[in-house]
């Protein structure tokens, strides 16, 4: 063992090194579900900014220092406050916030949410195809587009509730096909990994494995 060690500590060191990036500076997740359609598709890999929000130990989830602050309509990747999984979503309320749903319309601190329609599809789903509403919904000065699926039969109300201190409510942009803050929580601080910056490449995994270019590089919002 000794042997190989001394053969191979170069290999070693980049692979420690590698990790400790890829733990505390950078890293890139796939996206493994429908739960931020629109915006990510099954099969996007995005570009995460680990240090967009905090400076951690490698390897846990220790802070060290605070680099920034979440804002509304972030999207960000996360350890589930249920079991650990990593999930994605966006930011839609901070702490301190008293937030509320009434028939899927977002309210924040009194102040309702605007939307507006884009279009309308077809989605393929576990029961499925569906009709899917898609629309620009405007949070706070900052929009994004959202979907809707009118045919399933799902919570469309909760609520009003106050975010409590250091911890967020997230929502996925797929609105009822999502395992967000409605299922698990709000989300303390600590558990946040990383800012999604970009889709760095993508690929249809689910039909034919070509590769979308047209996604390739396409910025987060």
């Amino acid at each position: 063992m000794k042997a190989f060690v001394r053969a191979n500590k170069g290999f070693l060191l980049f692979l420690m090194l590698f990790g400790v990036f890829r733990t505390a500076v950078a890293d890139w997740n796939p996206i493994p579900s429908a739960s931020m359609r629109p915006n990510l598709l099954e099969g996007d890999v995005v570009f995460v900014n680990r240090l967009a929000y905090n400076i951690k130990l490698p390897l846990t989830d220790v802070v060290l220092a605070r680099t920034g602050e979440p804002r509304r309509g972030d999207v960000v990747t996360f350890a589930s406050p249920l079991d650990g999984t990593r999930l994605i979503k966006r930011v839609l309320a901070l702490p301190g916030d008293r937030v509320e749903m009434r028939n899927e319309h977002l309210v924040i601190n009194g102040v309702e949410s605007q939307y507006a329609l884009e279009e309308l599809v077809r989605e393929s789903g576990p029961e499925g195809p569906t009709q899917a509403l898609r629309l620009t919904e405007a949070v706070d000065g900052r929009s994004h587009r959202i979907q809707v699926l009118p045919q399933r039969l799902v919570a469309r109300d909760f609520g009003p509730v106050t975010v409590p201190r250091d911890a967020y409510l997230m929502l996925g942009d797929n609105r009822d096909n999502s395992a967000d803050s409605r299922y698990i929580g709000f989300v303390p601080r600590h558990l946040l990994i990383g800012r999604a910056e970009r889709i760095l490449v993508s690929a249809d995994y689910q039909g034919n494995w070509m590769p979308r270019t047209e996604r390739f590089g396409l910025s987060l919002r």
